[in-house]
């Protein structure tokens, strides 16, 4: 595959999805940015689609408009999501008995978190597995950030998310088509702390971290890897792959 595949980033107005798309752009891939508003990266070779990651129709869509645009899709990073920022600065901060989350706010984190990511796979498992190549790359966050307490429903939303990834790459052996998680290793420097929550910025992890790892993934040289997480954050660019597969990586899932 060469390097000018084409990739979805959902969530690529900002944070780590913005960081990933401009990476993937700098080593040549064309990148179709999905999310509820335009990125507006000034580039020839990305794409704007605006929809939501909740719609079923709208996740066809994103697949269809980076086709018609493009020629092809060769992959997908399921970066779009929500924080427990969404439910109040309160519980981002302090955290919330999960019985005191609002119904409402509970399902929009879960239609984003959980279904968001399941319906954009959904849309373009079928054309990966069709042209035997392809990657799907799953957001999502750390262990212990899992099983925090007070941290519903983003945890258990994470954690879903983090089994559906291995379920995905067992459903989807010999088929070309692999699936992994990467995640940042720590709270990172984007909307989803916001600057109420910390008072040194410095101390959180950069989203450039994301590039390096994520254009490898989406690289043919990633072809043996699938059912695998990989910390941005221990990923070095100055090392070997094979230093950075082990140091960074690790079987997705409690295994």
């Amino acid at each position: 595959m060469s390097d000018d595949s084409v990739v979805i980033v959902t969530g690529a107005a900002g944070g780590l999805g913005r960081a990933m798309s401009l990476g993937l752009l700098e080593a040549g891939r064309r990148v179709a940015g999905f999310d509820v508003k335009e990125a507006a990266i000034q580039n020839d070779r990305f794409f704007d689609v605006v929809g939501s990651v909740r719609s079923e129709r709208d996740c066809a869509r994103a697949v269809a408009q980076a086709i018609e645009r493009f020629g092809a899709v060769h992959a997908l990073v399921n970066n779009a999501g929500l924080g427990m920022e969404g439910i109040s600065l309160e519980a981002m901060t302090k955290g919330i008995n999960f019985y005191d989350v609002p119904a409402e706010k509970w399902q929009a984190l879960i239609d984003t978190n959980v279904n968001g990511p399941f319906l954009m796979a959904r849309a373009i498992a079928p054309r990966l597995v069709k042209q035997k190549w392809g990657r799907i790359i799953n957001v999502t966050t750390s262990y212990p950030t899992m099983l925090k307490n007070g941290f519903s429903p983003y945890g258990p939303a994470k954690a879903a998310l983090e089994a559906a990834t291995v379920i995905w790459s067992k459903d989807l052996l010999e088929t070309g088509v692999t699936v992994n998680v990467l995640i940042p290793g720590g709270a990172a420097d984007t909307a989803m702390v916001p600057a109420e929550a910390v008072s040194d910025r410095s101390s959180l992890v950069r989203p450039s971290v994301m590039v390096a790892p994520v254009v490898w993934l989406t690289s043919r040289a990633s072809d043996d890897v699938t059912g695998h997480r990989f910390v941005a954050r221990d990923w070095d660019p100055r090392a070997s792959v094979e230093e950075n597969v082990r140091k960074a990586g690790a079987l997705a899932g409690w295994r």
